[in-house]
């Protein structure tokens, strides 16, 4: 049995097709998680006002800024508008989605798996029944092709992190504490916040190491067909182990 990768764009009535029509530079990504939907926006250009009033109607706005780089915005809404959606009519045909959905110009990229080149075809099929659509690539792919997305769920990577240890992540990643140089320091982000400055960086730390620690797995993962070694750590070790 082969594996079978598809990507193709459709159109038809959604949510995001006027606003992604009537500003092309926009870039609309799309995520699905158990209860919401998380929308990342971007444009190289500066909004105008009508398209962040727009915008402010998609969802709660979790992160807006905009710079001399453009528009950056991330939303969350209900899933109710997902009700019969394209999703669920993947699984109907046993492929694999593979997010996040792409919205740009009016139309909706998609990339699915599948574990039978049928499964594709019929797919497709069943798209033009209802709405436009164009393929842009159908190929046969070996196993170590596949995407690593399809074994790393966002919502795994954050697993066992608490609320306030989230909190002090988030507030750490967006005040520039992990940027070189660094633009803050412990002490300057436990100031904005209502715990002592131990507190804060306990919260930090250990949000780190569990990131990390989940993000342990798929980093092996993302690995484990890399034959390179490029901070020739067998050869520091081999010579270690003569040297003894």
């Amino acid at each position: 049995m082969g594996l079978y990768e598809a990507s193709f764009r459709v159109k038809h009535e959604c949510p995001y097709r006027e606003i992604s029509e009537h500003y092309p530079d926009l870039t609309i990504r799309e995520w699905y998680l158990s209860d919401c939907q998380v929308i990342e926006i971007t444009s190289s250009e500066s909004p105008t006002d009508e398209l962040l009033t727009e915008i402010d109607q998609l969802g709660t706005i979790l992160h807006e800024s905009i710079d001399e780089s453009g528009l950056h915005v991330v939303t969350q809404s209900c899933l109710c508008s997902l009700e019969g959606s394209i999703i669920e009519r993947f699984e109907e045909f046993n492929c694999l989605y593979q997010p996040p959905t792409i919205h740009r110009q009016g139309w909706e990229h998609y990339t699915v798996i599948a574990f039978d080149e049928t499964d594709v075809r019929t797919l497709l099929q069943d798209l033009e029944g209802d709405r436009d659509i164009e393929v842009l690539s159908k190929t046969a792919i070996t196993e170590q092709q596949i995407p690593h997305s399809m074994l790393a769920p966002v919502d795994q990577l954050f697993e066992d992190v608490t609320d306030r240890q989230m909190a002090a992540l988030r507030l750490a990643l967006e005040s520039g504490y992990y940027e070189q140089p660094r633009k803050t320091s412990l002490r300057e982000l436990a100031d904005r916040t209502a715990v002592a400055r131990s507190t804060y960086e306990e919260h930090l730390r250990k949000a780190e190491n569990k990131l990390l620690t989940n993000a342990g797995q798929f980093l092996r993962l993302v690995t484990a067909t890399s034959s390179g070694d490029p901070l020739e750590i067998e050869q520091s070790g081999r010579a270690e182990r003569a040297a003894d």
